[in-house]
């Protein structure tokens, strides 16, 4: 996990407002608080502990007679004069001295470029420092790993791999538009083309020094968070940073703090994909008014057909003995829907029903036993958490007598049913000489249901696995004591600012730091029978995130059947894949890695969401069945494939619910649970504060 930002500023930025996300017109406030450095640096910094550097580059057109005559001209290395600040210590401008003294209009143009990196390496043999510099002065930094698709040597780093790849790419941008160019005819590709090949999560801003453009984005599911300010009459430049600095917020009394309104739409997330931004001069009529570069941002399509096909989330099955029998499944589906509402009332939805019952005892009966989904799932699962724990691990322990009691990896844990799958699956992966963390947290001690679950979930691991070493750590919290942390942890889920989202990442923040209390009697660790004090130090912390959302775990998605069958499902479901970048990853790994800790999320993989997106909606789930059998049946399966019984009768519980932060938010925001239920809290936003 690491940090990233950039600044920029003296260009004119066109075309913001075609992916602005916010409603209404951009903020017109003059008094919109400013962005400090400083700030910018301590937050990225907390997310990357390893180091933190920084990379100004000053940009500006030389003097041409062409110079802002020719609106379509491309601009290269030819046209720019660029110098470059390291670490930015010393004063710049003597450098332009004698260029002002020149002519003083085109350095009026002069534009700044100011790229932060912050870094908590995981891979490697030898530590690297962003900002990343390549011999031709290109300048990525990197927040992410790359599991697949680039290759990535054993003793190498994901961003040092990434910018030599990148360092090759076509820097005129003909391919784009089908055109032949210099570039294509000597074998390079095109950015998005190299970008679209990553599986993993990666968020990433990248300046190519030959065209004098900008590249950013995040990855089509937005497991890395990247967020954006467009410029306002406020604050004209251009940011981008990982996490927003802390909010500004005015205390109102002791024992309440309120959001400022004029912060709320500072930032936004950074809508998934590829996007450019590149320098140009602005036309002959414009140059006078304006006296800046101009910067035209554009979204580039994924050029992946694979990851085409994830984003669209579309059910379909590779397997060619089955394919002829559900490839058309979803048509004839909605078939189904439409002839039964044409139906005589009371009769069509029955008939309806038995017409798809006998599609899918059809299809079933042509699956090979070895080809089962449960069998096919796990296998992905494993590849999955596999390629995203035996990588080489950076700065792991040097001495032997420091491995039987280090835990490299550490999982995020409920006892429930995706927690227990893949605390059994990482079993299998890691050496049995390490010891796994099991990280849980309660505001409500051993009551709460988080706790009692997690509980009785070491016992049945240590069953199914009894060499490892499972240690749980317990990690018990007063929502009263945080109120001093109340600014910081608005902060991490900025721009979300519901009471929804603050529980769920007052949660997460909790449980990534690992402090806590260990049950010597229930881990069996050490012959030591005392509760005993312990902050894990896992740098790499697994997560269930987007089981829910492919597997119909959510109560939403049996309403939807119940409403309008499988294809009413299969639409709620696309719709969560769809905007899970918005509603929950930006906001979870913000608040995760605000500990200098990486969130890895294996039912996100790739391979993982084709495996599921392989097989009918009908072995994902059957809502037809009670809550705890039906919702989320292919992971029910899968647990009973690993041994965990116990865990596969598990109902779904949200971390906010199981760890009773949500009832204790409750009664102190509205007094009850009934009060907040009446106020639908869930989407009330934020007017006061924890304590």
């Amino acid at each position: 996990m690491c940090g990233i930002a950039f600044i920029l500023s003296g260009v004119d930025v066109v075309g913001c407002d075609l992916y602005r996300e916010s409603d209404g017109t951009p903020s017109t406030d003059a008094e919109e608080p400013a962005l400090v450095v400083g700030d910018l640096k301590d937050a990225i910094g907390r997310r990357g502990p390893d180091s933190l550097g920084v990379r100004k580059v000053f940009v500006q057109l030389k003097q041409t007679d062409s110079v802002g005559k020719d609106d379509d001209k491309e601009y290269t290395e030819d046209d720019l004069h660029i110098c470059y600040e390291e670490n930015a210590n010393n004063n710049i401008s003597s450098i332009f001295e004698v260029a002002i003294v020149q002519d003083n209009i085109i350095n009026r143009w002069i534009t700044e470029l100011y790229f932060l990196g912050a870094t908590l390496q995981l891979r490697g043999a030898s530590p690297i420092f962003q900002p990343l510099v390549d011999s031709s002065g290109n300048i990525l930094v990197y927040n992410g790993e790359i599991f697949g698709g680039i290759h990535v040597s054993d003793d190498k780093n994901d961003a040092e791999t990434l910018l030599h790849v990148l360092e090759s790419c076509c820097y005129c941008n003909g391919s784009e538009y089908g055109k032949v160019c210099h570039c294509t005819k000597l074998g390079a590709q095109f950015i998005p083309e190299i970008i679209s090949k990553i599986k993993g999560p990666w968020a990433l801003i990248y300046w190519q020094q030959k065209s004098g453009t900008l590249w950013f984005g995040r990855d089509a599911f937005g497991r890395r968070s990247l967020l954006v300010h467009w410029p306002t009459m406020g604050d004209a430049r251009f940011v981008l940073s990982s996490v927003s600095p802390a909010l500004t917020i005015g205390k109102n009394s002791d024992t309440e703090v309120e959001c400022s309104s004029s912060n709320t739409c500072y930032w936004e997330e950074l809508p998934c994909g590829i996007y450019s931004l590149r320098l140009k001069a602005p036309n002959a009529s414009e140059q006078l008014v304006k006296q800046k570069l101009v910067g035209e941002i554009r979204k580039h399509k994924w050029t992946d057909p694979l990851l085409n096909r994830l984003v669209e989330w579309e059910r379909t099955c590779l397997d060619p003995k089955v394919d002829p029998f559900f490839s058309n499944d979803l048509q004839f589906q909605r078939d189904q829907l439409a002839l039964s509402s044409n139906s005589p009332k009371g009769v069509h939805k029955e008939d309806a029903r038995m017409g798809l019952e006998e599609h899918r005892s059809d299809i079933h009966n042509h699956i090979p036993g070895d080809a089962r989904p449960a069998a096919k799932v796990l296998n992905a699962l494993k590849e999955s958490v596999m390629r995203r724990t035996v990588s080489r691990i950076f700065q792991t322990p040097q001495h032997e007598d420091e491995i039987d009691d280090h835990s490299p990896i550490a999982i995020l844990f409920s006892g429930g049913l995706d927690s227990m799958i893949l605390a059994a699956i990482l079993d299998q992966c890691i050496n049995s000489k390490y010891t796994i963390d099991l990280l849980n947290v309660s505001f409500d001690g051993q009551l709460a249901p988080d706790r009692v679950s997690a509980r009785a979930g070491v016992t049945e691991l240590q069953n199914v696995a009894p060499h490892r070493r499972w240690r749980l750590v317990e990690i018990d919290a007063v929502l009263s004591n945080l109120a001093w942390e109340a600014k910081h942890l608005l902060s991490l889920i900025h721009p979300a600012k519901t009471y929804m989202d603050l529980n769920i990442g007052i949660a997460l923040w909790l449980a990534a730091g690992g402090d806590g209390w260990v049950d010597g009697v229930l881990c069996k660790l050490h012959n030591n029978h005392q509760r005993y004090r312990y902050k894990s130090t896992a740098r790499i912390l697994l997560v269930g995130s987007g089981a829910d959302e492919q597997c119909a775990g959510y109560g939403r998605h049996r309403t939807k059947y119940r409403l309008g069958g499988w294809v009413a499902l299969h639409e709620e479901m696309r719709l969560d894949v769809q905007r899970i970048w918005k509603r929950n990853m930006g906001r979870d790994d913000r608040c995760i890695s605000d500990h200098g800790k990486e969130a890895r999320f294996p039912f996100l993989d790739e391979d993982v969401i084709k495996t599921l997106l392989d097989f009918p909606l009908w072995e994902i789930a059957e809502l037809d069945k009670p809550v705890g059998i039906g919702d989320k049946k292919i992971l029910r399966e899968v647990s009973w494939l690993l041994g965990l019984k116990q865990a596969s009768e598990m109902p779904k519980r949200a971390i906010q619910f199981g760890s009773r932060i949500a009832r204790e938010s409750n009664r102190k925001n509205f007094g009850s649970n009934r009060a907040a239920n009446q106020a639908s809290a869930g989407s009330v936003e934020i007017h006061h504060s924890l304590s």
